[in-house]
Parts: structure tokens; C-alpha cells; sequence
């Protein structure tokens, strides 16, 4: 069942799969940088045959104040949909989930890969390099120059925006500086990493991990996967199948216990 104006698994526009009524639990999913919420699909749909409703928005232009105002919506909207809510984002996904997870009282939020930065800039250069890239002009890079548009799955966009890139890192930053100051408002955080990971600062998000448990005692957990290539995008199944079909029931198990 679709909400007005949302279609079901209709091109790139966001998605819902509703069973009719409130369910006890409600997904939202949260894609990443470029992506579209195809890049949730088939994890939603197994969600969703579990008998949960589940929300996968399209993620707006990239601006900071947009990236705040859609986490709080889309969170708003998809509580709406059960009794309770969790939130599943990826790269920069992972990182509006994990900003919900610091504001908003929620039953559950898992991060993967979030993005807090880049890997190859130090943690404390982070902050310092995001706003001297929105001192430049906004450019639009290849994410593989030599590929190009033939890079797939064919419903991303082969190329990102530096100043999105820099709104995201900012964004990361404020989140980091507001745990450091109190505590988490969901009950329960997962924070899910790459051992191998190829592009996102992974002691970034150890870091935010940390903040939040010397905030609380109990629930903030950290988990790395080992085995996977060295890769950043361990969700989309049109590109590395082999990786999903390793990671998606470990991660069905985390967000579904």
C-alpha cells in the first residue's frame, strides 16, 4: 500500500511498503550519497515480509540545513507507520540516522558506514576542510573518471557535489559536538563498520561510538565486519552481490532482534 504521493517501488522516487495498518515496528531506511532508495529495496522488502512497514525515502539536495530538516521529517513520518521506530541508514544515510539516534526518542538506530568524514583527512582536519570546500566553487566530480556514466547500478548518479560532500562532513562535526555534550535519545544504538573500509573515516565513527558511551552505560554497541573487500558500499546488491549476501542477514538479525 502506498501513502498519496509516495509510489511503490516506482523508478527512483521514495518508497513504501505498508501493510494497511500500524504494525509493532516500523523501518526507516536511509540511502546514501548519490544513491536512490533502490539502494534499500531489497532489505526493505525483506523487512517488510517480517510484517513491519517500511519507509525509504529520497534523500533531498544536500545542504545542511535540508540534511536536518529530512531527518527530522522523514523520522516523523515513518513513526507514524508502528508502534515503534527504527532507523537504518547508509554512508551519508548512516549519518541522519545517527543524528536522529543523538535527538530523537526512537526505539533503535544502526549506522552503517556512516559518513563522518573522509578517510584519508585526519578526524581533526575535518571540520577545517568542509568549510574551505564551501569557501570554493560547488564542482561536480566523478566518482570513477575513468568509468564514468557507466558506472553502476545505473539508478545512482556517477557523479557527487563537493559542497554536499561538505555539508555532510559539517553535519558530522555538530553531531560529534553534541554528543560529546549529552546523551543519546534512542534506547538502542548499533554502529556497523567495514574492517576493510575505503572511503569513510572509520575512527571518526568509533569516535561518535565512544561519545555516546561514556554518555550512558548500556546500549551503544559497535560492530565491525570482517572479511569484506575493501569497499565502502557493502548494501547495494547491484554492485558487490556477493558482499550483500554476507552482510544482509547479520544485519537483518541487528536491526530486527
Amino acid at each position: 500500500m502506498s501513502a498519496p504521493g509516495i509510489p511503490s517501488f516506482v523508478s527512483y522516487d521514495s518508497i513504501l511498503l505498508h501493510h494497511g495498518t500500524l504494525t509493532s515496528r516500523a523501518f526507516l531506511l536511509l540511502h546514501g550519497l548519490t544513491a536512490s532508495p533502490r539502494q534499500f529495496e531489497i532489505f526493505g522488502r525483506m523487512l517488510h515480509e517480517r510484517g513491519a512497514n517500511v519507509y525509504i525515502p529520497r534523500l533531498p539536495r544536500h545542504g545542511l540545513a535540508e540534511l536536518r530538516s529530512f531527518a527530522e521529517s522523514s523520522a516523523a513520518y515513518a513513526a507514524s507507520l508502528g508502534e515503534r521506530l527504527v532507523t537504518v541508514g547508509f554512508s551519508v544515510g548512516g549519518l541522519l540516522s545517527a543524528w536522529i539516534a543523538q535527538h530523537l526518542t526512537i526505539e533503535r538506530s544502526v549506522s552503517i558506514a556512516p559518513f563522518l568524514g573522509v578517510a584519508w583527512i585526519p578526524d581533526r582536519f575535518t571540520k577545517h576542510a568542509s568549510r574551505l570546500a564551501l569557501l570554493t566553487p560547488n564542482r561536480f566530480l566523478w566518482w570513477h573518471p575513468l568509468l564514468r556514466e557507466r558506472l553502476l547500478p545505473a539508478h545512482g548518479y556517477p557523479r557527487f557535489a563537493t559542497h554536499a560532500i561538505a555539508h555532510a562532513a559539517a553535519l558530522g562535526a555538530e553531531l560529534l559536538e553534541d554528543a560529546s555534550r549529552s546523551a543519546p535519545a534512542a534506547r538502542d544504538i548499533h554502529v556497523v563498520l567495514n574492517a576493510r573500509e575505503s572511503t569513510v573515516n572509520n575512527s571518526t565513527a568509533r569516535r561518535l561510538a565512544s561519545l555516546w558511551a561514556a554518555q550512558r552505560e548500556t546500549g551503544v554497541a559497535l560492530h565491525r565486519i570482517r572479511g569484506l573487500p575493501a569497499s565502502h558500499d557493502i548494501i547495494e546488491p547491484l554492485r558487490l552481490n556477493g558482499v550483500v549476501r554476507h552482510v544482509y542477514p547479520a544485519l537483518l538479525d541487528l536491526v530486527d532482534r
